[in-house]
């Protein structure tokens, strides 16, 4: 039964020449799981935006959306508010209350529900999601899994018949993300729920889907069941640049030709690893060494114990650390578990209250802030946005060369050199907060590579980012690493970390618990690992990215043929 049917919409923001929605139609069966995907700026936003009323944006719209029979814009506005719930991509973003438990009675209190049945909504909630035992305390204090789940459980209280998510695992750590995404899983297939989820972490919610779409400037280009979509790819263009966005098993299974073991492509980790073993014998490994320890030493955190408030518990308990010059150093760890506070430490922006934290030899308390950012350190933080503090990307820029007194000559240079390296060239004139997650981000570095450090420090620089943008960042990040710069990264995506760092670390308990080379980092985990090094690790144990996997498997062909 058809509970959704988009008819021919269009959309574009004001002032822009371009469609953001080009002539999309499609239909939603009830209990239907739909996965979007695609480029960032495509669309896909826009997109659930207009399917959910009340947040349609401002800006030219045709076309039809009916849900249930009923045309959207005619519906009630109850019906319209209950009916189709939203999850947004940011968790802190949709809480508004204090209080955990009142945070899950708000949306009934809106709609005007008795007491007796706002208390049994609540506990249903509460007592389904986990939510009972943190059920009293306050939003503020919980961590970035706990407010999405908090956010979804606020928004199924309402009951609504079509469940819309707009990246909802961006900021969760690869365990958090798993659960959050078994979790809506179990909604749509044991109460039916409709839903309609916009991922660019494809590896574990694309195999559940029932239909994956996928969009390509403004347009759809692809809209088919999971194992469909790789051959749909390829019949538009062989070398679609989004098969490189697949989940690990197709990436791998494509560029292998399927060796005749499946008539449809793997999808998930346990058919990828059935495939490789039916295709390619065990084989000795060599371990992989690691390479000698670079002496100049830029970042070193010893012994270190931070708390927020005197009567609050230790967010950093003992973490030691050391940076060396020209290397990328990638902590990895659960939520709120204090990676962030780690990087704000090391940064300067906040004190530890016992240890020692020196970069580049010199104890960071004798640093003054003008000879500490403006030559050694930059920090980009995680929320992008409040970097900017103008109407325009360009005003932006031009503001910190002020503040480093640079005439207008060379201030023009050096935002051309920026622009040109990162292609942001087309943005500079756009405001920061029209910018797509991906244009933000580049742009937000741009800004802190103007100062000119020599360390940089950056949290969760991939999140909200689509695959193409990643690849980009990684290549922009290893050529300032060339240039000499010392890059300290916190981040959740094991497979950024795997494809950019010298060193990755676990963060754990308040403290950092083990370091090591990718290879080695990576390889003797179940869940800080990726998918391409779980279907392999029994054949190639060592390899922990999907091109690892292909280059081990195609080298291993040739030897089976006497190659």
């Amino acid at each position: 039964m058809e509970i959704l049917r988009i008819e021919n919409l269009n959309f574009a923001y004001p002032n822009s020449d371009k469609k953001a929605l080009d002539d999309i139609s499609f239909s939603v069966n009830e209990g239907d799981f739909i996965v979007v995907c695609g480029r960032s700026g495509c669309g896909k936003t826009t997109l659930l935006k207009a399917i959910k009323r009340e947040m349609t944006p401002h800006g030219a719209m045709d076309g039809r959306i009916v849900y249930n029979g009923v045309s959207l814009d005619k519906l009630d506005a109850r019906t319209a508010a209950k009916d189709i719930g939203y999850v947004v991509q940011k968790p802190e973003g949709q809480i508004i209350t204090d209080k955990v438990w009142h945070e899950l009675a708000f949306g009934l209190e809106s709609l005007g529900l008795s007491t007796p049945v706002i208390r049994r909504r609540v506990g249903e909630m509460a007592n389904y999601f986990g939510i009972h035992h943190w059920f009293r305390e306050d939003t503020k204090t919980l961590s970035g899994g706990q407010k999405q789940i908090l956010n979804l459980a606020s928004v199924m209280a309402m009951q609504p018949q079509i469940l819309l998510l707009d990246e909802p695992t961006s900021q969760l750590d690869p365990i958090a993300a798993s659960e959050f995404i078994s979790t809506l899983y179990k909604l749509n297939r044991e109460l039916g729920l409709t839903i309609i989820i916009v991922e660019h972490r494809l590896e574990e919610v694309f195999p559940i889907a029932d239909k994956v779409m996928v969009m390509d400037e403004s347009r759809i280009s692809v809209f088919a069941p999971p194992r469909s979509v790789w051959r749909n790819l390829t019949c538009i263009n062989k070398d679609h640049p989004m098969i490189e966005a697949l989940p690990s098993a197709v990436r791998i299974y494509s560029k292998l030709d399927g060796h005749g073991a499946y008539e449809e492509c793997p999808l998930t980790v346990k058919e990828g690893r059935q495939f490789i073993n039916n295709n390619y014998d065990e084989r000795t490994t060599e371990k992989p060494k690691q390479p000698a320890e670079k002496r100049n030493e830029v970042v070193l955190l010893k012994n270190v114990w931070f708390r927020y408030e005197r009567d609050l518990p230790d967010i950093l308990r003992g973490v030691s650390l050391k940076l060396f010059e020209g290397e990328i150093y990638c902590l990895l760890g659960g939520n709120g578990t204090g990676k962030t506070t780690t990087l704000n430490v090391a940064s300067g922006l906040m004190k530890a209250y016992r240890g020692k934290v020196e970069i580049r030899g010199k104890a960071i308390q004798k640093y003054s802030k003008k000879e500490l950012y403006r030559s050694n350190v930059a920090l980009l933080p995680q929320d992008t946005q409040t970097v900017f503090l103008k109407s325009t990307v360009s005003e932006d820029y031009e503001e910190i060369t002020k503040t480093l007194c640079y005439d207008k000559q060379k201030t023009k240079r050096v935002i051309d050199e920026i622009s040109q390296k990162l292609n942001i060239g087309h943005l500079m004139a756009k405001h920061p907060y029209d910018l797509s997650g991906g244009e933000q981000q580049k742009c937000a570095l741009g800004k802190m590579l103007l100062l000119q450090p020599k360390i940089l420090m950056l949290d969760e620089p991939t999140k909200g980012l689509d695959p193409f943008t990643k690849n980009a960042l990684i290549s922009t990040l290893k050529e300032l690493k060339g240039q000499g710069l010392t890059l300290f990264l916190v981040t959740h995506d094991v497979e950024f970390a795997c494809k950019i760092a010298d060193r990755c670390a676990l963060f754990f308990d308040g403290e950092v618990i083990s370091e090591d080379i990718p290879s080695l980092f990576f390889a003797e985990n179940n869940f800080y690992t990726t998918a391409a090094n779980r279907m392999a690790r029994r054949r190639f144990p060592y390899s922990v990215t999907v091109e690892d996997v292909i280059e081990q498997c195609m080298s291993h062909k040739k030897e089976k043929a006497g190659i």
